[in-house]
């Protein structure tokens, strides 16, 4: 009985001290950290450069000189222009609409006559009181004859003067009856016919000028800081401090651009919109085709000239005013920014980076401070994590 149990024992015995034997005698294992996958990134490499700043906005085109036709004497239309019409253009000082001027051709005569029986009169007062003087030297004449041919004198003197006034207002009525085009343009809107009596004062037609046009642009007030113009400044800008605005629309199928300038600010800001507006002008002699009254246009106006300027694409901002820069060990650094613009697709960063920097701009998900990352050139594609 006791060998039966004696061998099951010494078995036993045998396996532990066989265990103990290999744990003492093994290798001793020691943990490791796995190191991390390095995440694919497109890099940009930062070299500052100089950029002109554009400020974009859109307007429509309005005449810059707009009058109404206003008769200054009255009568029955006998003639009207074929450029009086809706549209109709017409060229400076030519005669629009001409009136009956028989009323004003009798007025101008009787006016006519007036004048020479006031000169007539005029010259035999003025023989009589001459006269009258040599008699008073030879003691023939007595004061008060010669004071009373004075008077008459000068009341035919004041009588002269209104028949000369008389006949000038009358040349000026007769030529009144002879509308002229002040300036060159075309005609918006005309409200009169053949046989139709006007009167002095009514509007007979709404006609601007087609040399030039302007384009009222709303800008809000910090894009102002963008453009060289004069705060505070009245009147028309000075030729130097006129920024260049090209104007841009689709008209007749086809894509149009125009060229002109800022020539001045508006004093007073938009309570509605908040917005500044300015004004472009176009002189439409140096178009290839005249910019028409009533289009919707987009313009894009010159700014300043700006140094050492960095751009980023948009996505490559962190929190507002961070980027990430990749260091000479491949791992990502957080770094603060100072941001002068975000324009379209871009941001302009005018401090916080140097030159040959590269600035981490993959749309990554998860970044930490000192992650390794595999930096790729910005045009080859990648897969974020």
């Amino acid at each position: 009985m006791k060998r039966k149990l004696l061998l099951p024992m010494l078995v036993i015995l045998a396996a532990i001290f066989g265990a103990v034997t290999l744990m003492a005698t093994g290798p001793e294992l020691k943990p490791t950290a796995v190191e991390p996958i390095a995440v694919a990134v497109r890099v940009r490499t930062v070299v500052p450069q100089s950029v002109q700043l554009t400020v974009h906005s859109q307007g429509t085109v309005v005449p810059n000189m707009e009058s109404e036709l206003i008769p200054e004497v009255s009568g029955r239309v006998v003639w009207m222009s074929p450029s009086l019409v809706n549209g109709g253009y017409f060229e400076s000082g030519a005669v629009l609409l001409r009136m009956d001027d028989g009323d004003y051709l009798n007025l101008l005569q009787r006016a006519r006559a007036n004048l020479k029986r006031a000169e007539a009169e005029f010259e035999h007062a003025r023989f009589e009181y001459r006269r009258l003087k040599q008699l008073e030297d030879r003691q023939l004449a007595s004061l008060s004859q010669i004071e009373n041919q004075l008077r008459a004198y000068r009341v035919q003197e004041a009588s002269l003067q209104d028949a000369r006034a008389n006949f000038a207002q009358a040349n000026r009525d007769l030529a009144r009856t002879e509308i002229k085009a002040p300036f060159a343009g075309l005609v918006r809107e005309k409200s009169v016919d053949i046989g139709q009596f006007v009167s002095r004062g009514a509007s007979i037609a709404t006609i601007y000028a087609g040399d030039q046009a302007e384009i009222r642009l709303p800008i809000a007030d910090r894009q102002l800081a963008f453009l060289n113009l004069p705060l505070g400044h009245r009147g028309e800008l000075p030729l130097e401090l006129q920024p260049n605005v090209t104007l841009v629309a689709n008209y007749a199928g086809l894509k149009l651009t125009w060229y002109g300038k800022i020539v001045r600010l508006e004093a007073q800001i938009d309570i509605a919109s908040r917005m500044v507006h300015v004004i472009a002008r176009v002189s439409n002699d140096a178009q290839e085709v005249p910019l028409s009254v009533g289009l919707f246009v987009n313009a894009e106006i010159e700014g300043l000239l700006v140094e050492d300027i960095v751009v980023m694409p948009r996505n490559a901002l962190r929190d507002g005013n961070r980027v990430l820069i990749v260091d000479d060990d491949n791992r990502l650094h957080y770094r603060d920014i100072d941001k002068l613009r975000l324009y379209r697709d871009d941001v302009l960063i005018q401090g916080g980076l140097e030159a040959g920097d590269r600035v981490c701009i993959s749309p990554l998900q998860t970044a930490i401070d000192g992650m390794r990352v595999e930096p790729l050139p910005e045009d080859i594609d990648t897969v974020t994590g």
